[in-house]
């Protein structure tokens, strides 16, 4: 099963824009698209981000999920999980798993979790030798 895209709702959509902007601009992630409270359905400022054109990590104005959520990131190389914990460390994230093997997944599980402004837990991981 493959996923088209996925809406978290955060405390503050431009605040949350800018620090997955700096977190995932090493995937190559960036805001595709803005939409105004007054053109959303459901009255909320959105912000979709993505690559090649297509937003699929949706942000809008809510109250944040109880206890967060984890969004899983895939990288291709292990420099790219570093680059995103250090992006992250510089743009209010918070440590939630220096970036490093995970053995315990398998021997080439590599990632590093980092807490966004509202408790998610997002992770970036390269599993490849």
């Amino acid at each position: 099963m493959l996923i088209d895209h996925v809406e978290i709702p955060v405390s503050d959509a431009d605040a949350a824009k800018a620090f997955y902007e700096a977190a995932l601009g090493p995937l190559g992630v960036a805001c595709i698209v803005s939409v105004s409270p007054d053109h959303s359905a459901s009255g909320t400022k959105r912000h979709g981000l993505g690559s090649d054109g297509y937003p699929r990590l949706w942000l809008h104005d809510g109250e944040p999920a109880p206890g967060g959520v984890h969004l899983a990131f895939a990288a291709l190389d292990r420099a790219t999980v570093d680059a995103f914990y250090a992006a992250t460390m510089s743009s209010g994230g918070r440590d939630n798993g220096r970036p490093g093997i995970r053995a315990r997944y398998h021997p080439s599980y590599y990632a590093a979790f980092v807490l966004d402004l509202d408790g998610n837990n997002i992770e970036v991981v390269c599993q490849r030798e």
